[in-house]
């Protein structure tokens, strides 16, 4: 259950500009939670690379169960991508300074999926409430 609350939160900060343009009284919440952005996309990025190590595993669970393993597919890929977008700057910080080149090559994943960010929060969201629910 706590996977699928950070997984929430996470899309939620993701998707901030687009949730607060629909709901403006939002933005209170959002900046709440914004201090904890690194923190909750490293986490976030950690679970994501984790469900993509056991990427076979859930193809072949694709023929047995297909909506829990497509479901758990598009739930590490969401947590790979917002996590990295969110925790850009411990990652650097933590994992790349020692090597210029990777923090060349993180810039450019990062300002490729960039514009994506709204999107994948909002996809982290719904696989955060359905994480919760099922």
């Amino acid at each position: 259950m706590f996977y699928g609350l950070i997984t929430i939160i996470g899309g939620i900060l993701a998707a901030s500009s687009l949730i607060i343009a629909r709901k403006p009284n939002a933005k209170d919440l959002i900046d709440k939670l914004a201090p904890y952005q690194g923190y909750v996309g490293l986490a976030l990025f950690g679970w994501g690379v984790w469900t993509m190590i056991h990427l076979p595993f859930y193809l072949r669970l694709l023929s047995v169960v297909p909506m829990h393993a497509a479901f758990s597919i598009a739930n590490g890929v969401a947590d790979v991508v917002v996590g990295f977008l969110l925790g850009f700057g411990l990652i650097t910080k933590y994992a790349l300074s020692s090597s210029p080149a990777a923090i060349s090559k993180g810039q450019q994943i990062r300002a490729k999926l960039a514009p994506m960010q709204g999107t994948f929060g909002l996809v982290a969201i719904a696989a955060g409430v359905l994480y919760v629910v099922l």
